[in-house]
């Protein structure tokens, strides 16, 4: 395999020449940075990106950890990561912890040893301490881990109260929220503060079924219908979904079992991801988070980070929501 020294010989040039012409630093002559160029190809020369990256102490790798790969929000998310990261000159390490501990523990640790630049935290497994501890920079997605660590969310708590107030509007007397576990320390769990305040405010019944996964396929959602949800829909006229995937699958549910939708059974979801948009039977009410914004501001807050060696960014970035009207309400 060809190394420095190699292209260095066959251009008729110095080490420190060819190396300037591959960071782009300093000027070199057209001749000679063709001479280096042509040397390259001829040769088929790939710099050791963990060298380069020791040497000038910068990989250009940023890591993004995501909680379940399969779920449309995080293929949609990832897709918008990659495509802002890459403006910028920087690859993703896509890292898919599906909920565990153990796997989240271990993708940041081998993010620190290929000297990734930084993390996007989309997985939120571990305790706000280990990601206080992390010796690279981080930026988190949907929760508070400390004043230090910037975050980007969505405004959830007007989610929810939108998606609550729209049920009520709507005629419904009855409502029930599925929700995924409260007890994570999550910005998504507004939703449900918001749910019930609202519901309260106007003197509506209510209840809550929490410990959905609701980063789950729409399989896995269909399977807690049956068996969580089910035979409960008859108390209820209205359900506010956490989810487009557990709306659908609700939805679904409802046919198969000659629930009528809206006639009888209100469904909200949320996200109005891809996979929203492709279905139109029937099309979904739901709450619209701007996933392309979400993912840009990721990118470029973390980005800032690494590059101003910003150690402690109490920066904070919270985007509004939309109704989308559809056919289930």
């Amino acid at each position: 395999m060809a190394g420095i020294k190699d292209v260095a010989k066959k251009a008729g040039v110095s080490v420190t020449t060819v190396s300037r012409v591959m960071n782009n630093r300093g000027y070199i002559g057209e001749e000679t940075r063709k001479k280096v160029e042509e040397a390259i190809k001829a040769l088929d020369y790939s710099p050791n990106q963990i060298a380069r990256s020791l040497l000038s102490n910068q990989s250009h790798l940023i890591g993004l950890i995501v909680p379940e790969i399969r779920h449309p929000f995080f293929s949609e998310m990832m897709h918008w990561v990659e495509y802002y990261a890459s403006l910028k000159n920087y690859k993703i390490i896509i890292c898919n912890s599906v909920n565990d501990k153990e796997k989240e523990q271990g993708y940041l640790q081998m993010l620190k040893e290929h000297r990734a630049d930084g993390v996007i935290m989309c997985s939120h497994t571990l305790d706000t301490e280990v990601y206080q501890n992390l010796t690279i920079p981080i930026v988190s997605f949907d929760r508070i881990i400390s004043t230090k660590i910037p975050y980007v969310a969505s405004d959830n708590y007007h989610g929810g109260e939108i998606a609550t107030h729209h049920l009520i509007e709507q005629g419904c007397k009855k409502l029930l929220h599925i929700s995924g576990p409260l007890d994570f320390e999550m910005l998504s769990n507004r939703r449900f503060d918001a749910f019930q305040m609202t519901a309260n405010r106007h003197d509506i019944e209510w209840k809550v079924i929490e410990g959905a996964n609701v980063d789950a396929t729409f399989e896995e959602n269909y399977r807690f219908i049956e068996e969580e949800v089910g035979t409960l829909l008859s108390e209820f006229d209205g359900v506010f979904c956490s989810n487009d995937l557990m709306a659908y699958a609700l939805a679904i549910y409802a046919s198969r079992n000659n629930i009528p939708v809206p006639d009888h059974l209100k469904i909200i979801g949320y996200d109005y991801h891809s996979f929203t948009r492709m279905l139109q039977t029937p099309k979904l009410t739901t709450i619209r988070q701007p996933i392309e914004l979400l993912a840009k501001q990721l990118v470029r807050s973390l980005i800032k980070r690494i590059e101003n060696n910003e150690k402690n960014i109490d920066e904070r970035t919270i985007f509004d929501i939309e109704l989308i009207q559809g056919e289930t309400t």
